[in-house]
Protein backbone atom coordinates (compact mmCIF):
# COMPACT_ATOMS: atom_id res chain seq x y z
CA UNK A 1 0.00 0.00 0.00
CA UNK A 2 2.90 2.41 0.57
CA UNK A 3 3.98 2.47 -3.20
CA UNK A 4 0.35 3.38 -3.98
CA UNK A 5 0.07 6.06 -1.39
CA UNK A 6 3.57 7.93 -3.00
CA UNK A 7 1.76 7.53 -6.11
CA UNK A 8 -1.44 9.03 -5.16
CA UNK A 9 -0.21 11.82 -2.86
CA UNK A 10 1.99 12.71 -6.24
CA UNK A 11 -0.68 12.43 -8.57
CA UNK A 12 -3.37 14.37 -6.47
CA UNK A 13 -0.99 17.30 -5.85
CA UNK A 14 0.23 17.23 -9.44
CA UNK A 15 -3.31 18.13 -10.08
CA UNK A 16 -4.42 20.67 -7.48
CA UNK A 17 -4.86 21.67 -3.71
CA UNK A 18 -8.61 22.03 -3.98
CA UNK A 19 -10.85 19.47 -2.31
CA UNK A 20 -12.66 18.82 -5.72
CA UNK A 21 -9.95 16.74 -7.90
CA UNK A 22 -9.92 16.22 -12.52
CA UNK A 23 -10.18 12.60 -12.80
CA UNK A 24 -6.89 10.15 -12.04
CA UNK A 25 -5.79 8.35 -14.71
CA UNK A 26 -3.17 5.95 -15.25
CA UNK A 27 -0.92 7.73 -17.03
CA UNK A 28 -0.75 10.26 -14.02
CA UNK A 29 1.32 7.63 -12.16
CA UNK A 30 4.42 6.96 -13.94
CA UNK A 31 4.78 10.67 -14.10
CA UNK A 32 4.36 10.61 -10.10
CA UNK A 33 6.95 8.06 -9.54
CA UNK A 34 9.40 9.07 -11.52
CA UNK A 35 9.44 12.75 -9.35
CA UNK A 36 10.38 10.19 -6.10
CA UNK A 37 13.18 8.03 -8.28
CA UNK A 38 10.56 5.03 -8.64
CA UNK A 39 9.76 2.98 -11.57
CA UNK A 40 7.66 -0.16 -12.32
CA UNK A 41 6.36 -2.06 -14.64
CA UNK A 42 3.23 -0.87 -16.61
CA UNK A 43 1.76 -3.98 -15.32
CA UNK A 44 2.06 -2.87 -12.06
CA UNK A 45 0.69 0.32 -12.58
CA UNK A 46 -2.34 -1.40 -13.47
CA UNK A 47 -2.55 -3.22 -10.90
CA UNK A 48 -2.09 -0.59 -8.37
CA UNK A 49 -4.63 1.69 -10.78
CA UNK A 50 -7.31 1.09 -8.75
CA UNK A 51 -5.85 1.30 -4.79
CA UNK A 52 -4.65 4.34 -5.83
CA UNK A 53 -8.12 5.93 -6.86
CA UNK A 54 -9.43 4.13 -3.53
CA UNK A 55 -6.68 5.81 -1.26
CA UNK A 56 -7.25 9.17 -2.58
CA UNK A 57 -10.92 9.01 -2.26
CA UNK A 58 -10.36 8.40 1.46
CA UNK A 59 -8.08 11.33 1.29
CA UNK A 60 -10.49 13.90 -0.22
CA UNK A 61 -12.61 12.70 2.71
CA UNK A 62 -9.97 14.17 4.72
CA UNK A 63 -9.13 17.01 3.05
CA UNK A 64 -12.72 18.12 3.71
CA UNK A 65 -12.35 18.28 7.37
CA UNK A 66 -10.01 21.22 8.72
CA UNK A 67 -7.47 20.75 11.61
CA UNK A 68 -6.33 23.44 13.70
CA UNK A 69 -2.83 24.44 13.81
CA UNK A 70 -3.10 23.36 17.73
CA UNK A 71 -3.92 19.44 16.97
CA UNK A 72 -0.65 17.31 17.42
CA UNK A 73 0.22 14.45 15.79
CA UNK A 74 -0.17 11.22 18.07
CA UNK A 75 3.25 10.02 17.50
CA UNK A 76 5.83 12.08 19.74
CA UNK A 77 9.34 12.52 19.11
CA UNK A 78 12.28 11.59 22.34
CA UNK A 79 15.37 12.88 22.41
CA UNK A 80 16.59 9.66 24.23
CA UNK A 81 18.01 6.73 23.31
CA UNK A 82 16.59 3.57 25.20
CA UNK A 83 19.20 3.25 27.34
CA UNK A 84 19.14 7.30 28.04
CA UNK A 85 15.51 7.49 29.54
CA UNK A 86 16.44 7.33 32.96
CA UNK A 87 17.87 10.49 32.84
CA UNK A 88 15.18 12.06 33.35
CA UNK A 89 15.20 10.44 37.00
CA UNK A 90 17.77 12.50 38.71
CA UNK A 91 16.87 14.47 41.88
CA UNK A 92 16.10 18.16 41.85
CA UNK A 93 18.62 19.54 44.22
CA UNK A 94 17.47 23.55 45.66
CA UNK A 95 19.27 26.46 43.58
CA UNK A 96 20.99 29.34 44.91
CA UNK A 97 20.39 32.53 43.26
CA UNK A 98 23.38 35.11 43.98
CA UNK A 99 21.28 38.11 44.13
CA UNK A 100 23.30 41.06 45.03
CA UNK A 101 22.57 42.83 48.43
CA UNK A 102 24.02 46.18 47.58
CA UNK A 103 22.90 47.69 43.85
CA UNK A 104 21.92 50.90 43.80
CA UNK A 105 19.60 53.26 41.15
CA UNK A 106 22.28 54.39 38.56
CA UNK A 107 22.18 57.85 38.66
CA UNK A 108 21.33 58.00 34.82
CA UNK A 109 18.67 56.18 34.51
CA UNK A 110 18.97 54.75 31.56
CA UNK A 111 21.84 52.29 32.64
CA UNK A 112 18.55 50.67 34.24
CA UNK A 113 17.66 49.40 30.47
CA UNK A 114 21.14 47.25 30.65
CA UNK A 115 20.67 45.64 34.15
CA UNK A 116 21.31 41.89 34.76
CA UNK A 117 17.84 40.51 36.16
CA UNK A 118 19.80 39.70 39.42
CA UNK A 119 20.40 43.28 39.97
CA UNK A 120 17.12 44.57 39.01
CA UNK A 121 15.46 41.54 41.04
CA UNK A 122 17.74 43.17 44.22
CA UNK A 123 16.01 46.31 43.55
CA UNK A 124 12.93 45.28 43.66
CA UNK A 125 13.13 42.98 47.01
CA UNK A 126 15.23 45.46 48.75
CA UNK A 127 12.13 47.98 47.73
CA UNK A 128 14.41 50.86 46.18
CA UNK A 129 12.55 50.93 43.35
CA UNK A 130 8.58 49.26 42.16
CA UNK A 131 7.75 46.63 39.72
CA UNK A 132 5.38 49.60 38.06
CA UNK A 133 8.39 52.26 37.86
CA UNK A 134 10.37 49.61 35.84
CA UNK A 135 7.74 48.44 33.48
CA UNK A 136 6.61 51.98 33.13
CA UNK A 137 10.53 52.46 32.19
CA UNK A 138 10.96 49.58 29.47
CA UNK A 139 7.33 50.54 28.20
CA UNK A 140 8.66 53.90 27.52
CA UNK A 141 11.95 52.55 26.04
CA UNK A 142 9.77 49.96 23.75
CA UNK A 143 8.02 53.54 22.58
CA UNK A 144 11.29 55.02 21.94
CA UNK A 145 13.05 52.65 19.85
CA UNK A 146 10.37 50.32 18.62
CA UNK A 147 9.82 51.47 15.16
CA UNK A 148 13.56 52.06 14.77
CA UNK A 149 14.13 48.30 15.38
CA UNK A 150 10.75 46.91 13.95
CA UNK A 151 10.88 44.62 16.30
CA UNK A 152 7.14 44.94 18.21
CA UNK A 153 3.92 43.18 17.49
CA UNK A 154 2.23 44.76 20.28
CA UNK A 155 2.13 46.68 23.78
CA UNK A 156 0.69 44.74 26.02
CA UNK A 157 0.51 47.63 28.36
CA UNK A 158 -2.82 47.03 30.49
CA UNK A 159 -1.61 43.30 31.50
CA UNK A 160 1.86 44.61 32.62
CA UNK A 161 0.66 47.55 34.58
CA UNK A 162 -1.85 44.45 36.50
CA UNK A 163 0.51 42.07 36.83
CA UNK A 164 3.39 44.60 38.07
CA UNK A 165 1.03 46.37 40.83
CA UNK A 166 0.38 42.49 41.62
CA UNK A 167 4.42 42.25 42.03
CA UNK A 168 4.51 45.91 44.37
CA UNK A 169 1.48 44.18 46.49
CA UNK A 170 3.22 40.99 47.23
CA UNK A 171 6.97 42.86 47.61
CA UNK A 172 5.43 45.26 49.91
CA UNK A 173 3.71 42.55 52.13
CA UNK A 174 7.17 40.23 51.93
CA UNK A 175 5.94 37.67 49.55
CA UNK A 176 8.57 37.54 47.13
CA UNK A 177 8.44 34.58 44.47
CA UNK A 178 12.18 35.12 43.69
CA UNK A 179 14.16 36.38 40.96
CA UNK A 180 11.59 36.92 38.19
CA UNK A 181 8.86 38.77 40.73
CA UNK A 182 8.07 41.93 39.08
CA UNK A 183 10.75 41.95 36.09
CA UNK A 184 9.32 42.85 32.48
CA UNK A 185 9.91 41.04 29.74
CA UNK A 186 8.35 39.98 26.36
CA UNK A 187 7.38 36.94 24.04
CA UNK A 188 7.60 36.32 20.60
CA UNK A 189 4.24 36.28 19.02
CA UNK A 190 3.65 32.93 18.79
CA UNK A 191 2.39 32.56 22.05
CA UNK A 192 -1.18 32.84 22.90
CA UNK A 193 -2.18 35.38 25.56
CA UNK A 194 -5.49 36.26 26.32
CA UNK A 195 -6.36 39.51 25.28
CA UNK A 196 -4.07 39.99 22.82
CA UNK A 197 -3.27 39.39 18.84
CA UNK A 198 -1.12 36.22 18.60
CA UNK A 199 -0.28 37.38 14.34
CA UNK A 200 2.79 34.44 13.37
CA UNK A 201 4.29 37.56 12.04
CA UNK A 202 2.19 36.50 8.96
CA UNK A 203 -0.19 39.12 6.92
CA UNK A 204 -3.31 36.42 6.89
CA UNK A 205 -3.18 36.24 10.52
CA UNK A 206 -2.16 39.98 11.82
CA UNK A 207 -5.85 40.08 13.56
CA UNK A 208 -5.72 37.01 15.19
CA UNK A 209 -7.22 36.43 18.69
CA UNK A 210 -6.56 33.33 20.15
CA UNK A 211 -7.99 32.91 23.83
CA UNK A 212 -5.98 30.65 25.52
CA UNK A 213 -2.73 31.25 27.50
CA UNK A 214 0.78 29.54 26.48
CA UNK A 215 2.19 27.69 29.02
CA UNK A 216 5.04 29.59 29.04
CA UNK A 217 3.23 32.45 29.91
CA UNK A 218 1.07 30.65 32.85
CA UNK A 219 4.66 29.94 34.02
CA UNK A 220 6.49 33.25 33.97
CA UNK A 221 3.15 34.58 35.38
CA UNK A 222 3.49 32.46 38.32
CA UNK A 223 7.20 33.73 39.08
CA UNK A 224 6.06 37.17 39.36
CA UNK A 225 6.98 38.03 36.01
CA UNK A 226 5.77 40.93 33.70
CA UNK A 227 4.58 40.92 30.26
CA UNK A 228 5.07 44.48 28.08
CA UNK A 229 4.77 43.15 24.90
CA UNK A 230 5.23 41.13 21.81
CA UNK A 231 7.74 40.51 19.56
CA UNK A 232 7.88 39.95 15.65
CA UNK A 233 8.75 36.77 14.02
CA UNK A 234 9.61 36.25 10.55
CA UNK A 235 6.46 35.01 9.14
CA UNK A 236 5.27 31.49 10.07
CA UNK A 237 8.84 31.90 11.80
CA UNK A 238 10.94 32.04 8.76
CA UNK A 239 13.26 34.90 8.73
CA UNK A 240 13.25 38.53 10.04
CA UNK A 241 10.47 39.44 7.96
CA UNK A 242 7.30 40.20 8.87
CA UNK A 243 4.27 41.76 7.57
CA UNK A 244 4.98 45.20 9.01
CA UNK A 245 8.93 45.27 7.39
CA UNK A 246 12.79 43.56 8.61
CA UNK A 247 13.74 43.67 11.99
CA UNK A 248 16.81 45.18 12.55
CA UNK A 249 19.81 44.69 14.03
CA UNK A 250 20.68 46.78 17.20
CA UNK A 251 24.31 47.15 16.13
CA UNK A 252 23.99 48.14 12.74
CA UNK A 253 20.48 49.16 11.57
CA UNK A 254 21.11 48.97 7.67
CA UNK A 255 21.33 45.17 8.67
CA UNK A 256 18.41 42.67 9.51
CA UNK A 257 18.54 40.64 13.00
CA UNK A 258 18.05 37.47 11.51
CA UNK A 259 15.63 35.25 12.71
CA UNK A 260 12.71 33.74 13.23
CA UNK A 261 13.05 35.13 16.58
CA UNK A 262 13.83 38.42 15.49
CA UNK A 263 12.22 41.16 17.57
CA UNK A 264 13.19 38.68 21.14
CA UNK A 265 17.14 38.93 20.46
CA UNK A 266 16.92 42.58 18.82
CA UNK A 267 14.73 44.17 21.60
CA UNK A 268 16.89 42.43 24.57
CA UNK A 269 19.95 43.24 23.19
CA UNK A 270 18.76 46.91 22.82
CA UNK A 271 18.10 47.02 26.32
CA UNK A 272 14.21 47.49 25.71
CA UNK A 273 13.43 44.48 27.91
CA UNK A 274 15.48 42.62 30.26
CA UNK A 275 14.98 39.27 28.57
CA UNK A 276 12.73 38.06 26.14
CA UNK A 277 11.40 34.26 24.77
CA UNK A 278 12.31 32.59 22.10
CA UNK A 279 11.43 29.47 19.55
CA UNK A 280 13.18 27.33 17.86
CA UNK A 281 13.12 24.78 14.65
CA UNK A 282 16.57 25.00 12.80
CA UNK A 283 18.03 28.04 13.98
CA UNK A 284 15.93 30.49 15.21
CA UNK A 285 16.82 31.27 18.81
CA UNK A 286 20.64 30.93 17.85
CA UNK A 287 21.24 32.69 14.91
CA UNK A 288 19.52 36.30 15.81
CA UNK A 289 21.18 35.56 19.16
CA UNK A 290 24.52 35.02 17.32
CA UNK A 291 23.70 37.83 14.97
CA UNK A 292 22.65 40.42 17.48
CA UNK A 293 25.07 39.82 20.09
CA UNK A 294 22.57 38.46 22.57
CA UNK A 295 22.95 35.36 25.52
CA UNK A 296 20.37 32.68 24.48
CA UNK A 297 19.77 28.41 25.59
CA UNK A 298 17.84 25.89 23.24
CA UNK A 299 17.57 23.62 25.99
CA UNK A 300 16.90 19.40 25.06
CA UNK A 301 14.05 18.81 23.30
CA UNK A 302 11.50 18.74 25.12
CA UNK A 303 12.33 20.61 28.09
CA UNK A 304 9.48 23.49 27.98
CA UNK A 305 6.32 22.47 27.22
CA UNK A 306 4.91 24.38 23.61
CA UNK A 307 1.50 24.30 24.50
CA UNK A 308 -0.39 27.46 23.43
CA UNK A 309 2.55 28.21 20.97
CA UNK A 310 2.37 28.13 16.76
CA UNK A 311 3.16 24.87 15.58
CA UNK A 312 5.98 24.66 12.99
CA UNK A 313 7.53 21.23 13.34
CA UNK A 314 5.97 18.76 16.25
CA UNK A 315 9.29 16.97 16.31
CA UNK A 316 11.63 19.73 15.96
CA UNK A 317 9.96 22.93 18.12
CA UNK A 318 11.75 24.53 20.90
CA UNK A 319 11.42 27.61 23.50
CA UNK A 320 14.16 28.73 24.92
CA UNK A 321 15.28 32.24 26.64
CA UNK A 322 16.98 34.97 24.78
CA UNK A 323 18.93 37.28 27.40
CA UNK A 324 21.91 39.31 28.06
CA UNK A 325 23.99 36.93 30.40
CA UNK A 326 24.27 33.16 31.00
CA UNK A 327 23.05 33.93 34.72
CA UNK A 328 20.25 35.74 33.38
CA UNK A 329 19.47 31.82 31.03
CA UNK A 330 19.42 29.94 33.93
CA UNK A 331 16.99 32.06 35.76
CA UNK A 332 14.35 32.19 32.84
CA UNK A 333 15.10 28.56 32.25
CA UNK A 334 14.60 27.75 35.53
CA UNK A 335 10.99 29.65 35.79
CA UNK A 336 9.91 27.86 32.13
CA UNK A 337 10.96 24.00 32.33
CA UNK A 338 8.87 21.07 33.40
CA UNK A 339 6.46 19.28 31.43
CA UNK A 340 2.80 19.92 30.58
CA UNK A 341 -0.02 17.28 29.57
CA UNK A 342 -1.12 19.49 26.80
CA UNK A 343 2.67 18.76 25.22
CA UNK A 344 3.11 15.15 25.08
CA UNK A 345 6.70 15.72 24.15
CA UNK A 346 7.41 17.54 26.86
CA UNK A 347 8.61 16.01 30.32
CA UNK A 348 9.96 16.63 34.12
CA UNK A 349 13.79 16.74 34.92
CA UNK A 350 16.42 18.41 37.08
CA UNK A 351 18.64 21.52 36.70
CA UNK A 352 20.62 21.77 38.74
CA UNK A 353 22.62 24.77 38.32
CA UNK A 354 25.21 25.88 40.31
CA UNK A 355 26.71 28.70 38.29
CA UNK A 356 29.93 26.99 39.04
CA UNK A 357 32.87 25.34 36.22
CA UNK A 358 35.82 24.05 37.74
CA UNK A 359 37.86 24.18 34.51
CA UNK A 360 40.55 21.76 35.69
CA UNK A 361 37.91 18.97 36.19
CA UNK A 362 35.24 19.39 33.23
CA UNK A 363 36.35 17.88 30.02
CA UNK A 364 35.85 19.93 27.27
CA UNK A 365 35.99 18.81 24.39
CA UNK A 366 36.40 21.42 20.85
CA UNK A 367 35.28 20.58 17.36
CA UNK A 368 38.47 20.33 15.61
CA UNK A 369 36.64 19.63 12.36
CA UNK A 370 34.92 22.84 12.44
CA UNK A 371 37.64 24.93 14.03
CA UNK A 372 40.21 23.97 10.66
CA UNK A 373 38.26 25.76 8.75
CA UNK A 374 38.16 28.77 9.80
CA UNK A 375 40.96 31.53 9.74
CA UNK A 376 43.20 31.71 12.48
CA UNK A 377 42.30 35.44 12.94
CA UNK A 378 38.63 34.51 13.65
CA UNK A 379 37.29 35.57 17.35
CA UNK A 380 36.16 31.48 17.57
CA UNK A 381 40.10 31.25 18.12
CA UNK A 382 40.70 33.51 20.99
CA UNK A 383 37.66 31.67 22.82
CA UNK A 384 40.02 28.52 22.89
CA UNK A 385 42.77 30.80 24.31
CA UNK A 386 40.82 32.57 26.95
CA UNK A 387 39.48 29.09 27.71
CA UNK A 388 43.07 27.79 28.22
CA UNK A 389 44.09 30.27 30.22
CA UNK A 390 41.48 29.94 32.77
CA UNK A 391 43.18 26.53 33.18
CA UNK A 392 40.94 23.88 30.90
CA UNK A 393 42.61 21.11 29.04
CA UNK A 394 40.75 21.57 25.58
CA UNK A 395 40.25 18.40 23.97
CA UNK A 396 40.00 18.25 20.31
CA UNK A 397 37.58 16.18 18.74
CA UNK A 398 35.60 16.24 15.47
CA UNK A 399 31.84 16.35 16.17
CA UNK A 400 29.68 13.82 13.69
CA UNK A 401 28.74 15.48 10.27
CA UNK A 402 30.30 14.23 7.35
CA UNK A 403 29.84 10.79 6.63
CA UNK A 404 27.41 10.92 9.29
CA UNK A 405 24.84 13.05 7.92
CA UNK A 406 25.43 12.18 3.90
CA UNK A 407 21.72 13.81 2.91
CA UNK A 408 20.10 16.50 4.11
CA UNK A 409 18.07 14.61 6.86
CA UNK A 410 16.27 17.94 8.75
CA UNK A 411 15.30 19.47 5.01
CA UNK A 412 13.13 16.10 5.03
CA UNK A 413 11.77 16.25 8.11
CA UNK A 414 11.45 19.91 8.76
CA UNK A 415 9.43 20.39 5.33
CA UNK A 416 7.11 17.71 5.53
CA UNK A 417 5.95 18.67 9.08
CA UNK A 418 5.53 22.08 8.34
CA UNK A 419 3.52 21.42 4.81
CA UNK A 420 1.52 19.30 7.38
CA UNK A 421 1.21 21.61 9.99
CA UNK A 422 -0.09 24.26 7.43
CA UNK A 423 -2.36 22.02 5.42
CA UNK A 424 -5.38 24.28 5.51
CA UNK A 425 -3.46 27.14 4.98
CA UNK A 426 -2.14 25.91 1.72
CA UNK A 427 -5.28 24.18 0.38
CA UNK A 428 -7.55 27.35 1.02
CA UNK A 429 -4.84 29.52 -0.76
CA UNK A 430 -4.71 31.63 2.22
CA UNK A 431 -0.86 31.29 1.65
CA UNK A 432 -1.60 34.50 -1.34
CA UNK A 433 -2.23 36.65 1.35
CA UNK A 434 2.15 36.26 2.65
CA UNK A 435 4.00 38.92 2.19
CA UNK A 436 6.61 37.10 0.81
CA UNK A 437 6.19 34.63 -2.27
CA UNK A 438 9.65 34.10 -3.18
CA UNK A 439 11.00 31.13 -4.02
CA UNK A 440 12.31 30.31 -0.52
CA UNK A 441 9.32 31.75 0.90
CA UNK A 442 7.51 29.57 3.03
CA UNK A 443 3.88 28.92 0.30
CA UNK A 444 6.32 28.00 -2.04
CA UNK A 445 8.08 25.27 0.64
CA UNK A 446 4.96 23.95 1.89
CA UNK A 447 3.50 23.42 -1.92
CA UNK A 448 6.58 21.98 -2.54
CA UNK A 449 6.37 19.78 0.04
CA UNK A 450 3.37 17.56 -0.80
CA UNK A 451 5.85 15.92 -2.92
CA UNK A 452 7.65 13.84 -0.54
CA UNK A 453 6.22 10.69 0.37
CA UNK A 454 5.20 9.32 3.68
CA UNK A 455 7.58 6.15 3.52
CA UNK A 456 10.65 9.11 2.98
CA UNK A 457 9.58 11.39 5.49
CA UNK A 458 9.37 7.91 7.94
CA UNK A 459 12.93 6.71 6.43
CA UNK A 460 14.94 10.00 7.09
CA UNK A 461 13.33 9.81 10.82
CA UNK A 462 15.50 6.27 10.89
CA UNK A 463 18.61 8.16 9.63
CA UNK A 464 17.55 10.77 12.04
CA UNK A 465 17.95 7.71 14.68
CA UNK A 466 21.40 6.70 13.67
CA UNK A 467 22.41 10.03 13.76
CA UNK A 468 21.52 10.35 17.47
CA UNK A 469 23.21 7.18 17.98
CA UNK A 470 26.14 9.25 16.97
CA UNK A 471 26.06 12.31 18.55
CA UNK A 472 25.44 10.80 21.71
CA UNK A 473 28.11 8.45 21.48
CA UNK A 474 30.90 11.55 20.61
CA UNK A 475 29.39 13.91 23.31
CA UNK A 476 29.99 10.96 26.08
CA UNK A 477 33.19 11.86 26.78
CA UNK A 478 32.71 15.50 28.03
CA UNK A 479 30.85 18.01 29.40
CA UNK A 480 31.02 20.50 27.03
CA UNK A 481 32.34 20.63 23.55
CA UNK A 482 33.10 24.15 22.12
CA UNK A 483 31.84 24.78 18.53
CA UNK A 484 32.03 27.68 15.95
CA UNK A 485 28.83 29.73 15.72
CA UNK A 486 25.85 29.48 13.40
CA UNK A 487 26.63 28.61 10.13
CA UNK A 488 29.44 26.40 10.61
CA UNK A 489 29.27 22.85 8.84
CA UNK A 490 25.71 21.46 9.61
CA UNK A 491 25.78 21.49 13.82
CA UNK A 492 22.48 24.04 14.17
CA UNK A 493 20.92 21.03 12.24
CA UNK A 494 21.97 18.08 13.66
CA UNK A 495 21.68 18.69 17.15
CA UNK A 496 18.37 20.62 16.42
CA UNK A 497 17.64 17.23 15.59
CA UNK A 498 19.29 15.14 18.06
CA UNK A 499 17.55 17.47 20.63
CA UNK A 500 20.79 18.34 22.48
CA UNK A 501 20.96 21.13 24.14
CA UNK A 502 23.30 24.51 23.11
CA UNK A 503 23.97 28.30 24.50
CA UNK A 504 25.14 30.84 22.43
CA UNK A 505 27.10 33.89 23.67
CA UNK A 506 29.01 36.44 22.12
CA UNK A 507 32.59 36.80 21.49
CA UNK A 508 33.40 40.23 19.79
CA UNK A 509 32.66 41.68 16.34
CA UNK A 510 32.67 41.25 12.59
CA UNK A 511 34.91 44.22 11.67
CA UNK A 512 33.26 44.28 8.21
CA UNK A 513 29.61 44.83 9.46
CA UNK A 514 30.65 45.98 12.94
CA UNK A 515 28.00 43.14 14.26
CA UNK A 516 28.60 40.71 17.13
CA UNK A 517 30.48 37.32 16.64
CA UNK A 518 29.54 34.37 18.61
CA UNK A 519 30.19 30.64 20.07
CA UNK A 520 28.47 27.49 20.84
CA UNK A 521 28.47 25.51 23.66
CA UNK A 522 27.05 21.97 23.33
CA UNK A 523 26.36 20.19 26.18
CA UNK A 524 24.61 16.37 27.07
CA UNK A 525 20.84 16.21 26.81
CA UNK A 526 19.30 17.79 30.09
CA UNK A 527 22.73 18.87 31.00
CA UNK A 528 21.86 22.59 30.98
CA UNK A 529 23.37 23.36 33.67
CA UNK A 530 26.95 22.55 33.24
CA UNK A 531 26.95 24.37 29.27
CA UNK A 532 25.27 27.66 31.08
CA UNK A 533 27.99 27.43 34.15
CA UNK A 534 30.91 27.23 31.14
CA UNK A 535 29.65 30.17 29.20
CA UNK A 536 28.81 32.35 32.60
CA UNK A 537 32.85 31.38 33.22
CA UNK A 538 33.65 32.66 29.76
CA UNK A 539 31.62 35.76 29.91
CA UNK A 540 33.35 36.78 33.29
CA UNK A 541 36.87 36.34 31.92
CA UNK A 542 36.17 38.31 28.68
CA UNK A 543 33.09 40.87 29.29
CA UNK A 544 31.54 40.86 25.90
CA UNK A 545 27.94 40.74 27.57
CA UNK A 546 29.40 43.88 29.48
CA UNK A 547 29.23 45.85 25.54
CA UNK A 548 25.98 46.96 24.33
CA UNK A 549 24.73 49.24 21.25
CA UNK A 550 25.52 52.68 21.64
CA UNK A 551 22.53 53.68 20.05
CA UNK A 552 20.59 52.72 22.69
CA UNK A 553 22.37 53.44 25.72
Amino acid sequence: MSKYFLALCLATTCVSFSIAQDSLYKSDLPVAARVNDLSFTQQEYDSMYDGVKDTRREIAKMHAITLANSVPMSMHQSPFLPNLAAATAVKQQPIKWNIPANVSLPANRNELAFYSISQLASLLKNKKITSTEITRFFIDRIRKYGDTLQCIISITESIALQQAAQADAEIKAGKWRGPLHGIPYGLKDLFSVKGTRTTWGAAPYKNQVLEEDAVVYEKLRAAGAVLIAKFTLGALAMGDRWYGGQTKNPWNLARGSSGSSAGSASATVAGLVPFAIGTETWGSIVSPASTCGATALRPTFGRVSRAGAMTLSWSLDKVGPLCRSAEDAAIVFNAIRGGDARDAASYDASFNYTGVADMKKLKIGFAKNYFDKLDTSRTEWQVLDVFRKMGAELIPMNFPDSGVYNFNIMDVVISAECAAAFDDFTRSNLDDEMTNQGKNDWPNQFRSARFIPAVEYINANRHRFLLMQEVNKAMQPFDAIICPGFGSGNQTAITNLTGHPVVVVPTGFNKRFNTPTSITFIGKLLDEATILAVAKAYQQATGWDEMHPEMFK
